[in-house]
């Protein structure tokens, strides 16, 4: 059964930083393009930051630029979001996705695999 679960979500002061964890159980991680989305309350989905198979290509939204950065670890099968000086408009549920197309892409419905996702609450 293919798996991703989130984890590493919270309540974080603006400015905070927090890292997300995406574990991957089924299928082996490297294999597919890779992507963090976030949706908050009554908003669309927006994807925030991307990564092709192979690392050649990343992309992240202009709101999170220089701020998030996404990286997997293929021993542990698993993708990471380092979300540093967040603001309260990054608060969002956030979700790991998985592709077949091997692709980087920002667009959440090239997306075939999702987790559940992680809530990100940024509050003084």
């Amino acid at each position: 059964q293919l798996q991703l679960v989130e984890s590493g979500g919270g309540l974080v002061q603006p400015g905070g930083s927090l890292r997300l964890s995406c574990a991957a159980s089924g299928f082996t991680l490297s294999y597919y393009g890779i992507g963090w989305v976030r949706q908050a309350p009554g908003k669309e989905r927006e994807g925030v930051s991307c990564r092709s198979k192979n690392g050649g290509s990343t992309s992240s939204a202009d709101s999170v630029k220089g701020r998030f950065t996404i990286s997997r670890d293929n021993a542990k099968n698993t993708v990471y979001l380092q979300m540093n000086s967040l603001k309260p408009e990054d608060a969002a549920r956030y979700f790991c996705a998985a592709n077949p197309y091997r692709w980087c892409s920002l667009g959440p419905e090239i997306y075939t695999y999702w987790g559940q996702g992680t809530p990100v609450t940024v509050s003084s």
